[in-house]
């Protein structure tokens, strides 16, 4: 994936999901569409103390206070990583060299919950302000954006995101 707003809405998604279910977060995505400005980072970076008092109440949305003050920091955070490395694609695709990292997992069980490129990741946002982004967070975050292929070999996906991969990982 490369489309800014797009990687804005993943990652608040993400955040939001921290410590819940995908579920639970996949059947309220409409509502932080709208709650969230359809994503736009410049929009939720503006957002006062008054509005997520209002996001306090919106059952459409997960009311958790810290996470919905991390999601206008990180909209900030997000704006400015973009404007230092011309976009934000382009400073998460530098974690994988610019080529998705293709596992080759037989078992569920082999999948981690992190790596030393999430551990990396985590780091570098929580030093520049950014909230709710662990290291296993953001391992989901980069294998649904595309920086790492972890489907299992026997899964036809994982051929057609890469079955040939550039870098495999046993």
């Amino acid at each position: 994936m490369h489309d800014e707003r797009r990687h804005f809405e993943f990652l608040l998604l993400e955040t939001q999901q921290a410590g819940l279910s995908w579920s639970t977060i996949l059947r309220k995505r409409e509502g932080y569409r709208r709650a969230f400005a359809g994503f736009d980072p410049a929009k939720v970076a503006a957002f006062s103390a008054a509005r997520i008092d209002k996001l306090m109440s919106d059952p459409g949305i997960i009311r958790n206070r810290r996470k919905l003050e991390a999601a206008v920091r990180n909209a900030a955070a997000f704006l400015e990583v973009a404007e230092e490395r011309g976009s934000f694609d382009a400073y998460l695709w530098d974690f994988v060299d610019g080529k998705p990292i293709v596992n080759a997992w037989r078992s569920p069980s082999d999948v981690p919950a992190t790596s030393a490129e999430s551990d990396r990741l985590a780091a570098d946002l929580k030093r520049r302000g950014f909230g709710f982004v662990g290291s296993t967070t953001m391992y989901a975050h980069m294998q649904a954006i595309g920086l790492v292929n972890d489907h299992l070999v026997s899964c036809f996906r994982w051929a057609e995101l890469g079955g040939s991969p550039r870098r495999l990982r046993p």
